[in-house]
């Protein structure tokens, strides 16, 4: 009788290992199998979740096929508190070893959707949305708004519901100080109040990814720093000759530079104008400044400049007063803030525009006036077309 029971109780003792054994290979095989996913997916982890809760949601999305297998994985190999959280993208077929190394990898987040709001003159900004195919790595934009003129459907529908967005803010070189702060106002992922506006030229044009809720007022002490930094190295390697003789006064003659000339190439030429025209005692006579008088700095002229305002006195009107204004006139890029300081070598003290987005130079009145000549051709025959 005995023997009857032994044997019977290594038989179960047998059959319990072999189910133990097929239940580790299946979970083995679970484990490091191919995973469910047909097509690469995006995935949050959200700060403070717990392993749980990570688990059921991956399964929840198709990318594992069981958050009691996953969850026992992680714990065999002693992960369970090395989440990170953040946005993953996790690749078709993915087994759930695989998925454990992307979600407690860390590192910059992957997301489906990239809201990039650019900032413009006008003193509000432009939303461009795009969505990533994960599947084929393709970008395409599905929309592209200005506040002013009403959200659309595509982006309030993903705000409203959540779903993970890269934010990148964009903020050129050439805006005034209001129309940057009253361009971050405008966007929805920001937040936070500014009290003041920052001093004119003290912003550094940056392009910056930001999480939604991102504080205004963080954002521009950032932008300040930055230029501070930019100013205090850029001063350092400063020319010798030159006709300025304070940080200040080239940063006043940087937002010129960066306001009269939008190609790259021309800006130490632009800056060889203005230094040759302070040696020589000659008045800048630059719109730019004269504009900036008349609007403050705030939103865009929207027209031609009178003759009544450019024979106006300002503080800022270079046609009427000696050397530079007071103040800058926008907040100038570093390669503007260099060429202040270390002009190109030349003879120039006039340019005009050329009509093809760059401008023509001179050194001569005659040959300025010729040059001035060829561009209002160019604009009556443009008018007529």
């Amino acid at each position: 009788m005995w023997k009857h029971i032994a044997a019977n109780g290594i038989s179960f003792l047998i059959v319990i290992l072999i189910a133990a054994a097929a239940a580790l290979g299946w979970g083995q095989h679970q484990w490091t199998g191919e995973g469910p996913l047909t097509s690469a997916t995006f995935f949050e982890v959200e700060r403070g979740d717990s392993l749980r809760r990570v688990s059921e949601r991956l399964e929840e999305a198709g990318a594992i096929r069981s958050a009691e297998v996953f969850r026992i994985g992680v714990r065999a190999a002693d992960r369970s508190g090395d989440l990170r959280f953040g946005n993953y993208e996790i690749p078709a077929g993915a087994n759930m070893a695989t998925v454990l190394e992307i979600v407690t990898a860390g590192g910059p987040s992957s997301f489906r959707y990239r809201a990039t709001y650019v900032l413009r003159n006008s003193g509000t900004g432009e939303l461009r949305l795009s969505e990533r195919d994960p599947a084929t790595g393709e970008v395409e934009e599905i929309a592209r708004f200005a506040y002013e003129e009403g959200v659309p459907v595509e982006y309030a529908n993903l705000v409203e519901e959540g779903v993970p967005m890269q934010y990148r803010l964009i903020i050129p070189e050439g805006l005034t100080s209001w129309q940057v702060v009253h361009g971050l106002m405008a966007a929805d992922f920001l937040e936070g109040e500014v009290q003041d506006i920052p001093q004119e030229g003290m912003l550094a044009p940056t392009t910056i990814d930001v999480n939604r809720g991102a504080d205004r007022g963080e954002l521009l002490a950032d932008m300040q720093a930055a230029q501070e930094q930019i100013l205090a190295e850029v001063w350092e390697n400063r020319a010798e000759d030159i006709p300025i003789s304070t940080p200040e006064e080239a940063l006043i003659l940087a937002s010129i530079i960066e306001k009269e000339t939008s190609v790259p190439e021309e800006r130490g030429r632009v800056a060889s104008v203005f230094t040759n025209r302070l040696n020589q005692g000659m008045r800048l006579q630059t719109d730019p400044t004269v504009i900036y008088g008349v609007t403050n700095g705030r939103g865009i002229l929207g027209r031609g400049l009178r003759q009544s305002e450019l024979r106006g006195e300002t503080p800022w009107n270079t046609y009427v007063i000696d050397g530079l204004p007071p103040t800058p006139i926008a907040n100038p890029g570093r390669a503007a803030i260099e060429a202040a300081v270390n002009p190109d070598s030349t003879d120039f003290v006039f340019f005009v525009a050329d009509g093809t987005g760059g401008h023509a130079f001179a050194t001569t009145l005659e040959e300025h006036n010729a040059n001035v000549a060829r561009w209002r051709a160019i604009e009556a025959e443009r008018s007529n077309n």
